[in-house]
């Protein structure tokens, strides 16, 4: 709903800007701009539009409250400054002019925390959106609940079926052991997907500033601290691991998260790896930035896999793959989700020497 209400938006920003100009019969010229007008009205959003000179054309109710200026409507052609005196609001709409892209700011008038939007248009008209930061944290805080309590209703039934698993591997014979076997590592598997989505739920519900638990994370002693608990998988196939890097080398973030991150890497290249490979990893820093490079010698990735990789329960040719071991399809989202979040990205590629490489960008630490 809420990404159906912005495009909505979006679409009568741009009418009332002057950015769309089509021909009578064609897309949306049935829609009247009083129609346009009432849904930004009663958007559940602050919506504020500005003419070149900053005065203001429109202010929905929303905006109203979140600016406390209670009939400001009532005020239009009114100059900005005399409604909402803000330098840093005022220097925002100025960027966005100046640079012709949108900008956004975190604002604090008051005792508010608002989430602020400026988007430019032609002749110098601004269309500025504001959302409270505090109802958009409670509503990511209420998303997370609900995924957390679905996840963990989930958990107990798989914990008792995992059980019996066991206690009928015990009481096997030739006709039902492979039957039990696959039980088994079916139910393991959900076990997996189930902590999985709940890992990513709490991902993509995390603010790129609401990292907690930062602290000084040694890149190279992470590396080799994962591959400790990778090297049986690694040794049962002949696969060692090269690691190149200047240590120290730190982040700052989330320890854990940056393991995992670092462990989901490293577990896709032993997958994709064939017996009696190398793992090769790099770490360099530069400019402010650690940049973790890790490259398998498996036969590199596909058009789909470069487009698609990072979508939860993506899975790519299973051919290509060299292990046994499945995944849950959510290894790849996850990482991308903490690169998010440490304010860095994540990127892949095929190596011109063949093999698939994954690239980790994250801010380097004090």
């Amino acid at each position: 709903m809420g990404v159906l209400l912005a495009g909505l938006l979006g679409l009568a920003l741009g009418w009332l800007l002057g950015r769309r100009r089509r021909p009578p019969g064609q897309g949306l010229s049935g829609l009247s701009l009083p129609q346009l007008l009432r849904w930004i009205g009663e958007a559940p959003d602050g919506w504020l539009i500005l003419d070149g000179v900053d005065r203001i054309q429109l202010i929905n109710l929303r905006a109203e409250r979140l600016l406390d200026v209670p009939g400001a409507g009532l005020r239009r052609q009114e100059p900005l400054e005399r409604v909402c005196r803000s330098a840093e609001l005022l220097e925002g709409i100025r960027n966005a002019r100046r640079r012709e892209r949108p900008q956004r700011l975190d604002w604090e008038p008051g005792d508010q925390q608002l989430a602020v939007v400026v988007l430019p248009g032609d002749g110098g008209w601004v269309a500025v959106m504001l959302q409270s930061r505090r109802s958009l944290e409670a509503q990511l805080e209420q998303q997370e609940r609900w995924v957390s309590d679905v996840a963990h209703e989930l958990k107990t039934p798989l914990t008792a079926l995992l059980l019996v698993g066991d206690s009928l591997s015990a009481h096997v014979n030739d006709a039902n052991a492979v039957l039990v076997e696959r039980l088994q590592r079916e139910l393991l598997r959900l076990q997996r997907l189930v902590g999985d989505l709940l890992e990513l739920s709490r991902l993509e519900n995390t603010l790129p500033e609401g990292v907690r638990l930062r602290s000084r994370v040694d890149l190279p002693q992470l590396v080799q601290q994962v591959w400790l608990g990778l090297r049986p998988l690694a040794e049962r196939r002949g696969i060692r691991l090269e690691l190149a890097a200047e240590s120290p080398l730190g982040v700052m973030g989330d320890g854990s998260r940056l393991h995992r991150a670092v462990l989901n890497l490293l577990d896709n290249a032993l997958r994709y790896s064939p017996d009696g490979g190398t793992v090769r990893v790099e770490i360099e820093a530069a400019a402010g930035w650690c940049l973790l490079t890790i490259r398998d010698e498996g036969p590199g990735l596909s058009e789909d896999d470069l487009e698609h990789m990072f979508e939860r329960f993506y899975r790519g040719d299973p051919s290509r793959v060299r292990s046994d071991r499945g995944g849950s399809g959510l290894g790849l989202a996850i990482v991308q989700q903490i690169a998010v979040t440490h304010g860095g990205r994540i990127q892949a590629a095929n190596h011109p020497e063949g093999g698939a490489v994954m690239e980790l960008l994250l801010p380097a630490g004090a």
